[in-house]
Parts: structure tokens; sequence; C-alpha cells
């Protein structure tokens, strides 16, 4: 019988693991979908709470979120490659997910983000909803979706 790998989320607290999810962004966006370096890392670090998802404690996955006039946008989910297709993006998405429920200013506000094709049936999961035409994004094809807590 096949043994279950453990995954945890955790949030970002540190210098030392905020490194880390740049580290895997730079592998996902950068490296791998060519965005460029400019389009990835923006003004909105700093205001954004940051996850760190590992694999049997290997780093696997990141994602973050951040207050928009909007209301809540959930952003740069990356998993690295080798760690695909075991559950890491599930469990980033619930994990970003209910903290943003449980945080306060949240209560009523529309979650959205921007969806890559290949990962909507994910965010459908937790009941995203697709929304308006696609469009693309660093050369990448997206639609928004939008889930209302």
């Amino acid at each position: 019988m096949k043994e279950e790998k453990p995954i945890s989320v955790e949030k970002v607290l540190t210098k030392e693991q905020l490194d880390t999810v740049f580290s895997i962004r730079e592998e996902v966006f950068v490296i791998e979908q060519e965005v460029d370096p400019s389009e990835e890392y923006d003004e909105f670090e700093d205001i954004s709470i940051h996850f760190l998802a590992k694999l049997s404690g290997q780093p696997a996955g990141t994602a973050r979120w951040r207050f928009t006039e909007k209301g809540v946008k959930l952003e740069r989910f990356a998993v690295l490659k080798p760690m695909r297709g075991k559950g890491v993006g599930y469990a980033l998405v619930n994990a970003v997910v209910e903290d943003i429920k449980s945080h306060h200013d949240s209560k009523g506000k529309k979650l959205y983000l921007h969806a890559q094709l290949d990962a909507m049936p994910l965010y459908a999961k937790f009941g995203f909803q697709k929304v308006g035409d696609m469009f693309e994004e660093c050369n990448i094809k997206h639609f928004k979706m939008e889930l209302y807590l």
C-alpha cells in the first residue's frame, strides 16, 4: 500500500520563509512559464499574507492573498513541477481560503483570483465561479474567478 505524503501549509512569518516563497515563484513563473521578473514581483509583497506549502518537509508550493478595493485577491499560486498532482495545490487553496475566512475584515467581501486555465478546476472545487471573458496576463491565458463568503 502506498503511503500518503504529509502536506503542511504555513503562514510565512520569517525572511527565510519568504526567500523560499520567492525561489518557488522564480522557478515556476519566471523560469518555467517565462514571466518577466518585473511582472512577478510587485509592490504588494509587503502587504500580502504569504503561505508556504511543504510536502514531506520539502518546500513545494506557495500562494498569497491581500485586501484590494474590489475585495480579497488570491494570487501567486505556484507548485513546483515535481510536487504537482500530490494535493499541494488543494492544500494551499484550502489554507488560504480558511485564513481569509478567519480574518475579521473579510466578512461579506468577494474573494477573487485570476486563474490560469489548467488551474480552474481546482478553484471550482472551492466554489469559485468563472466571471467574464478569457484574458491574458504575462502571455498566459486566464479567467477571473470569484467566490462570496
